[in-house]
């Protein structure tokens, strides 16, 4: 399942711990292949409570919320065309293996990491 969602991609949460995730768009931000989790971008916030340190990120402490994972399986990728939903198969094309969009049979755009 992993493999099909790549960092970058458009995905929507179908099913959400906390049920204002469901239905929610964003970018994936990190994957966990061992785990089979991925990062969404405004999805499953949680809230961290540094102490001041001497790393840049903890210099002045404070809390600092940041997004949780989630299974992998509870999201699908978003398909342009009509950003409605859709599974993805892996087809082989000109010799090379492809995503490829369930619903409209079209190719997975390249992702865009951000």
């Amino acid at each position: 399942m992993a493999h099909r969602i790549k960092k970058g991609d458009l995905v929507q949460v179908m099913v959400g711990r906390a049920q204002q995730d469901r239905g929610r768009q964003g970018r994936v931000l990190a994957i966990d292949q061992a785990k089979g989790k991925v990062r969404v971008q405004g999805v499953r916030m949680q809230k961290r409570h540094l102490k001041p340190g001497a790393r840049a990120s903890a210099r002045t402490g404070g809390i600092i919320e940041q997004e949780g994972y989630i299974d992998a399986s509870n999201v699908m990728l978003v398909d342009p065309a009509d950003s409605k939903p859709s599974r993805v198969r892996i087809e082989e094309r000109d010799g090379q293996r492809v995503r490829v969009f369930v619903r409209s049979g079209e190719p997975v755009p390249d992702p865009q990491d951000g």
